[in-house]
C-alpha cells in the first residue's frame, strides 16, 4: 500500500510536505476546491404546493331528453379531471421523480448490482482529459493524482426503484466507486468541471436545480429512476468495484440509521 497524498499549497507559498502514515494512507484535499457541487445545497428551498381539481356537480333530479343527451358526453370530460387529478395524487409513481434531473444512459454497461430494491446499472461513458489539476497529490513525489491533461474517465449511474417507495435525505443514493488497486483511504480523485459533463451528456447531480426542500425528503417512487455521473483517473483494463449505500430519512428528513442499507457491484474499466 502506497503513501498519503497530502494538500498541496498555493504555489506562491511553496509546497508543503506531509509524513506519509506508515500502514493507512491518506489522500488529503487541496486547499482550494471547488463549489460547484454545493449549488443545490445552497439554493432556496421551495415548497411544493399541488393543485386541487374539483370533479363531478349537481345532477337533475329528473332530467329532460334533452338533459340526458347532454350528461352522456359529461363523463368523458369529468374521466379526464379524475385522471389530472389521480395523476398528481400518485406523483411519486411515474418515471422521473420530481425533484431529479431527467435520466441519461450513454456508454456501455459494466456493472449491475442492487442496495435493497434498489437497482443501480454502471455505464462507461468515455475517456477525455482534464482541464486542470485534480484535488489530492502524491506525497512521495509532491504531483498531482490527476495532472492537467491526464486522461480521466466518465462513468454514468442509472438507479431505479424497483420496490415500495422510500423517502431519501439530500444525499440519495450515495455511490463510492475505488479500483481494485487504489492504494488510499480515501476515495478516487475527480475534476469538477461542468463543461466536461454536459460534453460526455451526463449530469454532475441526479437532483435538479432548484429541487432543494426542507424539510430534506425526496420520495423515491416505485418504478421511478433517476441518473448521476462522475468522472476519476483512466485506468485502462483495471477491475473497480462500486459500493452503493442508502439511509432512508423520516418525515422531518431525519436520517433512519437503523434502515441503512448496503451493496457492491464490480466490473472492469475497458
Amino acid at each position: 500500500m502506497g503513501t498519503a497524498p497530502h494538500r498541496s499549497a498555493d504555489s506562491t507559498l511553496g509546497k508543503v510536505r506531509a509524513a506519509p502514515l506508515p500502514e493507512t494512507p491518506e489522500l488529503l484535499m487541496r486547499p482550494v476546491r471547488s463549489a460547484a457541487r454545493l449549488t443545490v445545497a445552497a439554493a432556496l428551498a421551495l415548497g411544493l404546493t399541488a393543485c386541487t381539481i374539483n370533479v363531478g356537480g349537481d345532477t337533475p333530479e329528473t332530467p329532460t331528453p334533452d338533459e340526458t343527451s347532454a350528461e352522456e358526453t359529461a363523463p368523458v370530460e369529468d374521466a379526464e379531471e379524475v385522471d389530472d387529478a389521480a395523476a398528481e395524487e400518485t406523483g411519486a409513481s411515474g418515471e422521473l421523480p420530481d425533484w431529479a434531473n431527467p435520466v441519461t444512459n450513454p456508454g456501455e454497461q459494466i456493472s449491475t448490482f442492487n442496495v435493497g430494491d434498489v437497482r443501480i446499472d454502471v455505464y462507461q461513458v468515455g475517456v477525455t482529459q482534464a482541464t486542470k489539476d485534480g484535488l489530492f497529490v502524491d506525497p512521495e513525489n509532491n504531483q498531482p493524482i490527476i495532472a492537467e491533461g491526464d486522461d480521466i474517465v466518465f462513468v454514468n449511474y442509472v438507479i431505479t426503484n424497483e420496490g415500495a417507495p422510500i423517502d431519501l435525505g439530500s444525499s440519495l443514493v450515495s455511490i463510492d466507486e475505488r479500483y481494485d488497486d487504489w492504494p488510499y483511504m480515501q476515495g478516487m480523485d475527480t475534476i469538477v468541471d461542468d463543461a466536461l459533463y454536459e460534453a460526455q451528456g451526463v449530469h454532475d447531480d441526479g437532483m435538479a436545480p432548484g429541487a432543494y426542500r426542507e424539510p430534506t425528503v425526496y420520495t423515491f417512487g416505485t418504478g421511478q429512476s433517476y441518473s448521476y455521473a462522475t468522472n476519476f483517473r483512466y485506468q485502462s483494463a483495471s477491475p473497480i468495484t462500486f459500493d452503493g449505500t442508502i439511509v432512508p430519512v423520516d418525515a422531518e428528513g431525519e436520517l433512519l440509521h437503523d434502515e441503512r442499507m448496503e451493496g457492491e457491484g464490480t466490473g472492469t474499466i475497458s
